[in-house]
């Protein structure tokens, strides 16, 4: 298993700027049909099919010669409901017979083994249990970030990642700022020195939330939250972790490096019915990298507060401001300078344009790695704010607390039950045991 230490800047900077060179090529030059004169067909299987899954499952057939053949969820309505969206998207490229549609917990072993290539994109918690059985079967990866919901399941998944590396395996993972020329361009600026030495960093996510689901008659505990999983920690990590992680891993990114620390608070403000289960609906994260650096970390779903997504880097010259909407990119100070999006700047599609590219010309290509330490870096905000602690990196990486099961099947008691009345644990700063 890797050890943390092993993570250092230099390789930080290898595993996210080999494949972010690669996107600005493509970007810039490579036309959406790219692939279209290749004869050789690849075979796409769907594992989880809901909304992100089947947004990927689209931008994954715009690259050219891509069928999707087969796909699994754990609800048969959810998998009905995507495959009839794809295939009113992408009519010719859709074939999806009904003996290669599996729903189930453990549908996506029989899915995968029709497939060349395999879309992880069910709830996080299950990521690091479908990473292995892909990496198992030999099959190239896309995976939804985060890459896991608690320390032990990224330690599971760098392990496996150790495997894909030795059988070759091309890796992608949804971050895609990465593929992004606005954000590629930007962090090659700052990282050139174009505002000096880096002195500290914001990263915000802040906005509303999606609704929480009620229970339907019949089902049981755990159908009801892997239905809602947005809303339980042992599936989604919290949206400090399912969302905010792309604000965090720009400033690892920038810093190419992970933090060493971490303190901070959170709570539950407005977001608190039966429906929202148990996170939080407010993290603020205060991180320290290895050199003194800080980076102040704020995500908030609360209806009619400030909405703004986006990272914001001082230096001793100047500073850098991230937008990934029509706000774009810019630098003031010594080196002042401006970046708009242009038409074609699709990150969603950009990341499975380079993905498959380089599955099709053998190109070396894994994001597992860089992925995983930006989940563990949200990971650690979360023990930090769950627990009001101050927390250390190597203690956070190496816990023992692990709140996924390590296989789940319908009969699994889930990690967090419901009280009589029907709300779930919260965590209480202060009361709450972090690792």
């Amino acid at each position: 298993m890797q050890d943390e230490s092993t993570f250092t800047r230099r390789k930080f900077l290898e595993t996210t700027t080999s494949a972010a060179g690669l996107s600005l090529l493509s970007s810039l030059s490579l036309p959406r049909s790219v692939f279209a004169a290749n004869d050789d067909t690849l075979k796409l299987a769907l594992i989880g099919c809901g909304a992100r899954g089947s947004g990927a499952a689209d931008q994954a057939l715009k690259t050219g010669n891509v069928k999707l053949v087969a796909m699994a969820d754990a609800f048969q309505t959810r998998l009905q409901s995507s495959l009839v969206t794809l295939k009113g998207q992408q009519p010719d490229k859709v074939d999806v017979p009904l003996e290669q549609q599996f729903v189930g917990l453990d549908g996506f072993k029989k899915a995968m083994a029709f497939a060349d290539v395999v879309l992880l994109t069910a709830a996080p918690g299950f990521r690091p249990e479908h990473y292995e059985e892909a990496v198992r079967q030999g099959k190239h990866v896309f995976m939804e970030k985060p890459l896991a919901t608690d320390a032990p399941g990224i330690r599971r998944l760098l392990a496996t990642n150790e495997e894909a590396k030795k059988k070759n395996l091309k890796v992608g993972v949804g971050f895609q700022r990465h593929h992004k020329p606005g954000y590629l361009e930007t962090i090659k600026r700052i990282q050139d020195g174009a505002i000096g030495d880096i002195q500290a960093m914001r990263c915000y996510w802040r906005g509303t939330s999606r609704a929480g689901l009620a229970r339907e008659a019949g089902e049981t505990e755990l159908q009801y939250q892997i239905r809602n999983w947005y809303f339980f920690t042992w599936l989604s990590g919290d949206h400090i972790v399912e969302q905010h992680c792309h604000n965090i891993d720009v400033c690892n990114w920038v810093k190419g490096a992970h933090p060493v620390r971490a303190s901070g608070l959170g709570g539950r403000q407005v977001r608190t019915s039966k429906e929202h289960g148990q996170i939080f609906d407010h993290h603020f994260v205060e991180f320290e990298y290895a050199d003194g650096t800080r980076m102040f970390s704020e995500c908030s779903q609360i209806p009619g507060i400030w909405h703004t997504v986006s990272e914001h880097v001082q230096g001793s010259k100047g500073r850098a401001d991230l937008f990934n909407d029509r706000n774009g990119f810019s630098i003031t100070g010594s080196s002042p300078w401006r970046y708009r999006a242009a038409k074609g700047d699709n990150a969603y599609e950009l990341e499975h344009v380079d993905l498959f590219d380089a599955i099709r010309n053998h190109k070396p290509y894994n994001e597992a790695e860089f992925g995983a330490y930006s989940t563990m870096t949200a990971i650690m905000g979360r023990m930090a704010t769950y627990s009001g602690e101050l927390i250390e990196w190597e203690d956070a990486f190496n816990s023992k607390l692990q709140i996924v099961p390590t296989a789940c099947t319908w009969e699994t008691s889930p990690p967090a039950v419901s009280n009589a009345e029907g709300f779930y644990p919260v965590a209480v700063p202060g009361k709450t045991v972090a690792l």
